[in-house]
């Protein structure tokens, strides 16, 4: 049986990841619609804008994203998932390019980014529609196994304008 590197990333590693991000981003969601986003965000200075508890939150997911996109080896859910979950399983039967899910995990930075400068720019409910969209996302591939960044990636890959190469290390 050939090594994992050479086939891929254990598919339930990613799904692992996106349940977690999901619950976070659900919070962040809760979070939003309660505090500045929701309300009077435009009477709101930046700095109180910047020390929203909604906003907080976002930025560390979004942190958390760049750290998938850069790292998604070192990355904390992969990290705990390899360490904790993954022996306690069966061995992986499926296995996955690990291009689609990092460029998802891109794909999820950009969209929360957006929420994040928009939220900076007094941009009303910019900050709930992105975690809420985020949210989707993360617990479609939770729940389902429907990864939609990575639909995107490969629908890109499909017209030619991302990875032709052989899959990447994960």
């Amino acid at each position: 049986m050939p090594d994992a590197q050479s086939v891929g990333i254990d598919a339930r590693g990613p799904r692992f990841a996106a349940a977690i991000t999901s619950a976070l981003l659900l919070v962040d969601v809760f979070l939003a619609l309660i505090g500045l986003s929701a309300g009077p965000i435009a009477a709101a200075s930046v700095a109180e804008r910047a020390a929203d508890p909604a906003f907080l939150l976002l930025l560390a997911i979004a942190l958390l994203f760049l750290w998938g996109v850069l790292s998604p080896r070192t990355a904390p859910w992969a990290v705990l998932y390899r360490r904790a979950v993954a022996p306690r399983l069966a061995e992986p039967t499926e296995f996955e390019d690990p291009r689609p899910p990092r460029f998802a995990q891109g794909v999820g930075l950009a969209v929360v980014g957006i929420g994040l400068v928009l939220h900076l720019a007094a941009v009303p409910w910019a900050l709930v529609i992105a975690a809420a969209m985020a949210f989707v996302a993360a617990f479609l591939n939770a729940a389902f196994g429907v990864c939609l960044g990575c639909h995107l990636y490969l629908l890109l890959q499909r017209i030619g304008v991302v990875g032709r190469e052989r899959p990447a290390r994960a």
